[in-house]
């Protein structure tokens, strides 16, 4: 070995000798030494981050729950929190703020709503979506399209079952579901359907995967580097995975002139739109415009999606409850809307439950301890420090649920629940950083789900549906490990 080769190689060897110094240091001092946890969190995040890349992150943590308790650290500057005094305590409004991890998580090129962590632009940014996704704004101008985007939904659930009558073909529910919540997004906020249920294929087909790689994105930033040099690469579904983002922006941009030209107020991207005309006022402008439609389409489609698709698999993996539900929801009128659905106790506990044990976003919330710190159980945390809760662990506390592994309607409607259940109850968030399109999924949740067990009456799971296929990955948002739900139909209701 030259002169120069060992000279390079001591070098290194120091750097890494400091580097591995420094850590260790920062571990021992590190504030947060008397939370429980494993002892390699006062030194690093690897663990934490490898069970979010793998979508195992809500698992993990719940793993360390159970052998630590409520509290416990889970990289060197954040805590995970299963105790309801601390959720109510870091959720209350005002709570503390979202965390810097948000900011990362979308891969857009500003903040939008759902990323802001300055709760005072996150208030003002929220208050211009209050009015046309409020229940009443609803009601009057997108109900019946909603209602008649769900039918044609299942119309064609249906159609592809009985398709191959008398033999009997699989239908993937996830498929159809993610093209009617897309397809339905994307007529609120530009008054334009992407075709995916008349089409039957899916515009953009890859929605899911670029949650995926922005979560790898922003946990390992060294990947940006590596996203912009495969953007170059031929392949068409690397591009769209990579470029999603970019591609509803441009849609959006290309819709903007017709929207404003319309002079339409019913569609929500023509309202936002009309508040950016305000300039200064409001401190939103056209490209703020398009990047939070562009956020709304992406949010809303896939946990829609989702929550349907788990509902599906509980009730027909429970032939009592699919007659029951089936029973209540045939007695409704033919021209049933949403106020006919609101009165069914058993479709409500239904959608309540599948919410509780399969939520779409039950993983982590991460919100930042305010800068003079926090004072939780017994340990302080220091300002900055990152207090996590999530669903998945708190809607399975036994003591707040009992028997919480078990999908059971009746809890809600025997008034099983109680008011400290309820008040942890939160599968659209919790303060007021909660979901501001909770009216628009539950309106389409409850429709779609009474249209499928009207026109779906005896549909049964098929063979490649089983407990492990359906079991949840846990990407930022939840979706079944073999990505996708099939059911068949009987030949004498496929014949119907």
């Amino acid at each position: 070995m030259t002169q120069l080769s060992s000279s390079i190689v001591a070098a290194v060897s120091l750097g890494l000798g400091l580097a591995l110094l420094v850590v260790l240091v920062r571990g021992f001092r590190n504030e947060l030494k008397k939370v429980p946890g494993p002892w390699h969190t006062l030194f690093t995040d690897l663990a934490l981050k490898i069970s979010i890349i793998t979508g195992r992150r809500m698992y993990y943590v719940d793993s360390l729950y159970k052998k630590y308790g409520p509290y416990v650290r889970i990289a060197p500057h954040e805590v995970a929190v299963n105790d309801p005094a601390g959720f109510a305590q870091i959720h209350k409004i005002p709570g503390f703020d979202k965390s810097e991890w948000y900011t990362g998580l979308t891969g857009l090129p500003r903040q939008m709503v759902f990323s802001m962590t300055d709760s005072k632009m996150h208030a003002a940014r929220r208050r211009l979506f209050a009015r046309p996704f409020s229940r009443t704004f609803l009601l009057q101008h997108w109900h019946d399209t909603i209602r008649d985007m769900t039918k044609f939904a299942v119309h064609r659930i249906h159609g592809e079952a009985v398709s191959a009558a008398p033999s009997t073909i699989a239908v993937d529910v996830m498929k159809w579901w993610t093209f009617m919540s897309t397809d339905i997004s994307g007529r609120l906020m530009y008054g334009h359907s992407f075709g995916n249920l008349e089409t039957g294929q899916a515009t953009l087909k890859l929605m899911m995967m670029n949650g995926k790689v922005n979560g790898a994105v922003n946990e390992f930033p060294f990947l940006k580097v590596v996203g912009r040099v495969l953007r170059y690469l031929p392949i068409p579904a690397v591009q769209e995975i990579l470029c999603l983002n970019e591609i509803l922006i441009e849609q959006g941009r290309s819709l903007l002139g017709s929207v404003r030209a319309s002079d339409s107020n019913s569609n929500i991207f023509s309202n936002i739109a009309a508040e950016a005309e305000k300039g200064e006022r409001t401190g939103l402008d056209e490209e703020d415009v398009l990047i939070e439609a562009s956020g709304v389409i992406i949010a809303a489609s896939d946990t829609t999606a989702i929550t349907l698709t788990y509902l599906v698999w509980a009730v027909l993996s429970r032939p009592l409850l699919q007659k029951a539900l089936e029973d209540e929801v045939d007695r409704l009128p033919d021209d049933f809307g949403d106020a006919d659905l609101e009165k069914l106790p058993l479709l409500r506990a239904v959608i309540d439950e599948t919410l509780r044990l399969y939520g779409a976003a039950p993983g982590g919330l991460p919100r930042s301890v305010p800068a003079d710190g926090a004072l939780m159980h017994g340990y302080f945390f220091p300002g900055g420090t990152t207090v996590t809760t999530q669903a998945w662990s708190l809607h399975r506390d036994p003591e707040l649920f009992p028997n919480p592994l078990e999908f059971s309607p009746s809890r809600w409607l025997n008034d099983e629940v109680s008011p400290a259940a309820k008040k942890i109850y939160h599968p659209f968030g919790a303060g007021a950083r909660s979901c501001l399109g909770v009216n628009f999924a539950s309106m389409m949740l409850r429709l779609a789900t009474a249209e499928f067990f009207r026109k779906c009456k005896g549909a049964q799971l098929a063979s490649s549906t089983t407990d492990e296929s359906m079991t949840p990955e846990n990407y930022f948002l939840i979706a079944p490990k073999s990505h996708k739900c099939e059911i068949v139909l009987p030949q004498a209701q496929a014949q119907a």
